[in-house]
């Protein structure tokens, strides 16, 4: 029973717009649930409500689902239901500076720890500026340095009368004390000196040796007498500072008393305001200019006082529920955070107040959303996010400093606990390579929500369908689409599916869509979108992505690529293949022949001999030597040997839709049987000669009709497809038309024998009992010349072993 063509309904697969019970968009209710992705729903769910080690989450599927809205819908619904985080501080370590001290505090608390902190800090200057210029401190300085003072004056006018006596006077001069002998209370020249008998003048010089050795025994207490002073003046100080610094201190160890934590911070504060008082205390001596108040502040004074600062890492003052974070640009330090330094007279310096949080820190207590591609590919980024995720502790570290790169001195923070949920967000591609290739992967992120491309339609699913246009529309402000626009946008929907069955629930898409429409309407001063403006939309669209295929049409109705759409050859069959370039899929026809010589049963793929053929490819073409030795040579080896090749093709050929296409051209050379070539052909085939689906129908068949409706169209033309690919018929207005017309064929066909006969115009033929073909039938024709072909090798392999053995006698005679 010979096959018949497809009717014009089987090409297409309408939406009633009947079916829908509202005018416009505006009248439906906004969709809560996530339209086709069940499974990637439940996935998520799951992954976020269990909360032991390694759970996190891979979100895996083509980005244009939309993977991040409908994640971050779901995470912020969850955390609106959890507890805000603690805050995050970090504060001074007043043992070891360079290790800062990690504190955790209920919401809000950290902020409000680092305001009061800051506020002790300007109270604890004015307030020891005050103690320390009062009278009371300032007498009992005073008391101190005086008692030194006057001890001193004893000393020293006690042995300034010991020497008058003596006759020789105490003389303080620039260069300090010295003895002189006076006369009638007038100090002696040398020349009068000289002019003493010798005896007096060695008993003055005597004399006065002896003083000078009492003197420097005065002069030695001096200074041991000041160190005492000094440190009595030093311990007064810490009195005063004491009481001022300790009063102010200890109404934060009231308001903070349930923090253990925090009043041992403030134990380490006071001692150390208590030890380095100066450092508050601006004395008229130390004035300096205004022009270096600034540099002294960076340098000095303001450094100084930033160590009693608390620096909040992270403040949920003012949040409400657990965070959400989407760190963009996942760098390594925007992941767990950095030191920042500052140039200070040719030096790097930092300290504690210079640390920054990463988005490990911000999500601490709620969820992360990464890009799996973006993290990979910054350095460092993926082995810290390890490291953290699988030690469950989170700290700052260069990331030279983490992998021991670098021996540079600098901070190491306290690490703190790290409660976080991540996920991230993929292609299927990229989650099976890490699956297979990344060993702590699979510990780390053990639950994969597979987004879908696609859901079925059925009626309630376009229902539904609608109601994600109506809620895509309300989202992005867009005027609202009437009934016969939604059913276009889901025409448009099964399409992009590449099934009449299907719809494709990937949503970036169907927004563009939307949005582009709104846009036709707009220009057009409509208020409410129509199926016209729709199909605007898709006709601009592809007007504007159809550039290369415009391009490669021209060449094959000006001949420059050789295709034939009428006529017969033989050996020769018009091939359809697709190509995706910059989202844009489009068909074309390719022409494959075949030649046949004798041989020893060898099919040569010219592709594969020149390294053109994908493994896919070469297996199609393997698989045509296995149906030519099941049917034909069961009795009898196949003795030819053909070759096949795509022609006018320089690039490289992969998968195996054209393996029909080159086992009919195959079929045709070896029985010299001519194929009609107003006929293109698609579809896979297995050993046993069964026509399998492929890809891409819709783009191939609209391609070569492009092509024979540029030359004209003469009702003989078509596509053969597989019968299983009926179901993915979504094709345009113009092919069904031309269909309708009877310009145009669409031949569905289950095996290899049907599409013979449609591209033949003659039967297959089926073997009689003896296993012999019909006369005229083109397995007769595929026989017969096997048959020759065998006797041909025959004769030559009996003729050149007869030759051989001649040639064999003569070298040896």
């Amino acid at each position: 029973m010979p096959i018949l063509p497809l009717s014009p309904d089987a090409l297409w697969r309408s939406c009633d717009s009947e079916q829908f019970d509202f005018e416009t968009t505006a009248d439906l209710e906004v969709v809560h649930e996530v339209v086709g992705q069940e499974r990637a729903t439940d996935a998520v769910r799951f992954g976020m409500g269990i909360r032991k080690p390694g759970f996190h989450i891979y979100a895996l599927g083509p980005e244009e689902t939309d993977k991040e809205r409908v994640i971050r819908r779901f995470l912020e619904e969850r955390a609106a239901g959890e507890p805000v985080p603690t805050d995050i501080c970090y504060v001074n370590n007043f043992d070891e500076s360079h290790r800062p001290t990690a504190l955790l505090m209920p919401p809000g608390k950290g902020s409000e720890l680092a305001n009061d902190m800051d506020r002790v800090l300007e109270e604890v200057r004015a307030g020891l500026e005050a103690a320390f210029e009062s009278e009371e401190y300032q007498t009992r300085r005073r008391a101190l340095e005086e008692e030194a003072g006057e001890e001193q004056e004893e000393a020293l006018s006690e042995l300034s009368d010991r020497a008058r006596q003596d006759g020789i006077a105490l003389m303080r001069t620039p260069v300090g004390f010295a003895f002189a002998p006076v006369r009638d209370g007038e100090v002696l020249t040398p020349e009068e000196l000289g002019e003493l008998p010798e005896a007096d003048a060695e008993s003055i010089k005597a004399r006065i040796r002896e003083l000078e050795a009492e003197l420097q025994q005065v002069l030695r207490k001096i200074p041991m007498r000041q160190r005492e002073v000094r440190d009595q003046v030093r311990e007064l100080n810490r009195e005063v500072a004491g009481y001022a610094v300790r009063d102010l201190l200890d109404e934060l160890r009231t308001k903070y008393e349930a923090f253990p934590e925090v009043l041992q911070h403030l134990d380490h504060v006071q001692a150390h305001m208590v030890e380095n008082v100066r450092q508050f205390i601006a004395r008229p001596e130390q004035q300096v200019p205004p022009e270096m108040a600034a540099l002294m502040e960076t340098a000095g004074e303001g450094r100084s006082l930033r160590r009693y600062r608390v620096n909040v890492l992270v403040d949920h003052s003012e949040a409400d529920s657990a965070p959400v974070v989407y760190e963009e640009n996942p760098t390594y330090q925007n992941l767990v955070g950095r030191v920042e330094y500052q140039a200070l007279l040719g030096a790097l310096t930092t300290d504690f107040t210079m640390m920054k949080p990463g988005a490990l820190h911000r999500a601490n207590g709620g969820y992360l959303l990464l890009d799996a591609r973006r993290v990979l590919l910054q350095p460092f980024a993926w082995d810290g996010l390890k490291r953290f995720l699988s030690s469950g502790e989170l700290r700052i570290e260069s990331p030279g400093g983490g992998l021991g790169l670098v021996s540079t001195v600098s901070l190491e923070p306290e690490p703190i606990p790290l409660n976080v949920k991540v996920v991230l967000l993929g292609d299927r591609m990229l989650y099976y390579m890490l699956s297979d290739l990344e060993p702590d992967f699979p510990q780390l992120f053990k639950v994969a929500a597979d987004f879908a491309d696609e859901t079925d339609r059925t009626p309630e699913g376009e229902q539904l369908y609608a109601r994600l246009i109506a809620t895509l529309a309300g989202q992005d402000e867009l005027r609202p689409f009437d009934r016969g626009a939604v059913s276009r946008v889901i025409e448009r929907s099964a399409r992009w599916a590449g099934d009449a069955e299907k719809l494709s629930v990937q949503t970036r898409d169907v927004l563009d869509l939307l949005r582009e429409a709104d846009h036709w309407a707009g220009e057009e001063g409509a208020e409410t979108i129509s199926a016209s403006h729709v199909q605007e939309a898709i006709d601009q669209w592809v007007h504007r992505s159809d550039r290369i295929r415009e391009r490669m049409q021209e060449q094959i109705l000006r001949e420059t690529i050789y295709i034939d759409t009428e006529g017969e050859a033989v050996g020769q069959v018009n091939g359809l293949s697709v190509l995706t370039i910059g989202g844009f899929s489009f068909g074309g026809p390719t022409r494959i022949t075949a030649q046949v010589q004798l041989g020893s049963g060898k099919v040569l793929n010219i592709e594969r001999e020149v390294e053109l053929s994908g493994p896919i490819h070469s297996k199609g073409v393997l698989i045509l030597a296995g149906f030519l030795g099941g049917r034909y040579a069961q009795d009898n080896p196949l003795s030819l040997s053909a070759s096949l090749v795509f022609e006018q093709s320089y690039s490289g050929v992969e998968g195996d839709s054209a393996s029909s296409t080159e086992l009919y051209a195959l079929l045709s050379a070896i029985g010299e049987v001519p194929l009609a070539q107003g006929i293109a052909v698609t579809g896979s085939v297995n050993q046993h000669g069964a026509v399998q689906p492929i890809g891409g129908v819709n783009e191939k068949i609209e391609g070569f009709f492009d092509i024979c409706s540029g030359r004209g169209l003469t009702g003989d033309q078509g596509v053969l497809i597989p019968a299983s690919n009926v179901k993915h018929l979504m094709l345009a207005s113009r092919v069904r038309e031309a269909v309708r017309d009877e310009q145009f064929h669409i031949w569905p066909v289950q095996t290899i024998d049907e599409g013979m006969e449609i591209l033949t115009g003659r039967p297959m033929g089926a073997p009689d009992e003896d296993g012999v073909y019909p006369e005229g039938s083109v397995n007769r024709e595929v026989v017969d010349r096997l048959a020759e072909l065998a006797r041909l090798r025959k004769e030559f392999g009996r003729s050149a072993g007869d030759g051989g053995a001649e040639g064999e006698e003569g070298s040896g005679g």
